[in-house]
């Protein structure tokens, strides 16, 4: 199962570099491009274990995933439900150590594409594609943690 994954350190300690990759709404936009929509399902107002959760991505594909770990603030795990066509299996997740300058933030995905015959290819494309996103989506998290209206955001 092919794995990509990134990697960056952000000027902030780990609770504060953790609150903003849960954050929601307008404020989780200001930092993700990659999403255009995102809300919690089943009448959860927070993120916890077992919580799934409703997103869709800027080119439409959308999703429902469930948090699979939710260990502030270390970690949070996820796993899709249910998706776009093309993916079998699709899970991640991000780590957040200190380190002298801030936190290092590590984020990993996993997936399987289908079907079955067109797998090896596409998941070589995929890696790159995926990969691609993920890089983007972690350099917006690291202007999300120098942004004051998202710091200010989950200071409250």
């Amino acid at each position: 199962m092919p794995v990509v994954s990134a990697e960056a350190v952000v000027p902030v300690d780990p609770a504060t570099a953790f609150a903003v990759s849960q954050t929601t709404g307008a404020v989780r936009r200001r930092w993700d491009r990659f999403i255009s929509e995102q809300h919690f399902l089943d009448g959860a107002d927070a993120a916890a274990r077992d919580v799934r959760t409703f997103t869709r991505q800027r080119f439409g594909f959308a999703m429902t995933s469930r948090y699979v770990s939710y260990t502030p603030p270390t970690n949070v795990g996820m796993v899709m439900e249910s998706g776009p066509w093309f993916f079998e299996r699709l899970g991640g997740g991000w780590r957040f150590t200190a380190v002298p300058e801030g936190t290092l933030a590590v984020w990993k995905y996993n997936f399987a594409c289908r079907p079955a015959w067109l797998a090896p290819l596409a998941e070589r494309i995929g890696e790159r594609l995926l990969g691609y996103e993920i890089r983007r989506r972690l350099a917006g998290f690291v202007r999300g943690c120098s942004d004051p209206e998202v710091l200010a955001a989950v200071r409250r």
